[in-house]
């Protein structure tokens, strides 16, 4: 990995990893940081670390916006020596307690595309959260007040949003999504929609706000995925009360048929009662 952090407000860096476009934000307080997200692998972190390093020397406090592996999995390089605490939802809280099924979904997802990272993604070792967010939690970032914030559930049911007020930042993890479409395989497309709804009541129009992956955006870009996920959202529903065909469904979907079919499939799920 080859990336480094670049300032996009005051005191707050995003890094992209280039080969899955994860971000990861680095806010900077007086005296302390906070990272939010780790990326996948042991040797990615340590590179993160470095570049981190670069920004500032101050320890951080680590925050997963969710349980997926490109988003968590190089906590134990980032936070177990010296110790420092790690937040996330209770939910992925919850997932990360079971590292062996996680890496086995994520090299399921990568061996055909990426084999050397799927090998060593599956060798990681995960260190889960030392401190859970059920709602909201506010954190003092060396004089930053930064605030936790499940806005409900969206890409997975335990999506945490960090936004930080003092530079009009908002980091969205996997809710929004910039270099490709939203991934849909754990996600609630029926809730979606009124969970990027919260999450754009903290907006403004100069709001930078921080995708999952991609480049950081502006609040008329997320407001323009909600309507698409509004779009999705109203589609499902229609083509379940119609005994549509799922493939029918995405088909005609936002976001490329491949992507809505798992969208279509889980909201199908949903109104079944069975998700």
């Amino acid at each position: 990995m080859t990336a480094r952090f670049v300032q996009v407000a005051d005191g707050v860096h995003v890094l992209r990893e280039p080969s899955l476009h994860v971000n990861v934000t680095l806010v900077v307080g007086d005296g302390a940081a906070l990272l939010v997200d780790t990326l996948s692998t042991a040797g990615q972190a340590a590179e993160l670390a470095a570049a981190a390093r670069t920004v500032t020397p101050h320890p951080w406090t680590v925050v997963n916006t969710h349980h997926h592996f490109d988003h968590c999995f190089g906590n134990a390089t980032l936070a177990a020596e010296p110790p420092r605490p790690i937040y996330a939802h209770e939910i992925a809280a919850e997932a990360m307690r079971e590292p062996d099924r996680l890496r086995r979904e994520a090299y399921a997802e990568l061996r055909d595309t990426q084999p050397a990272l799927a090998e060593e993604v599956a060798g990681t070792v995960l260190l889960g959260p030392t401190h859970t967010v059920h709602r909201e939690a506010v954190l003092d970032v060396g004089g930053r007040r930064v605030v936790l914030r499940h806005p409900g559930r969206g890409h997975t049911a335990g999506d945490l949003v960090v936004h930080v007020p003092d530079a009009d930042v908002l980091v969205a993890g996997d809710l929004v999504e910039q270099s490709g479409p939203p991934a849909f395989e754990e996600s609630y497309p029926l809730q979606w929609p009124d969970t990027v709804a919260e999450l754009l009541r903290t907006t403004t129009p100069a709001t930078v706000v921080v995708p999952g992956h991609g480049e950081p955006v502006d609040a008329g870009f997320v407001r323009a995925q909600h309507a698409q996920l509004v779009e999705l959202a109203w589609l499902i529903r229609a083509g379940h009360t119609g005994g549509a065909p799922p493939e029918r469904v995405a088909a005609e979907a936002p976001f490329g048929a491949r992507a809505a079919l798992h969208a279509v499939r889980r909201g199908y799920a949903e109104l079944d009662g069975t998700a």
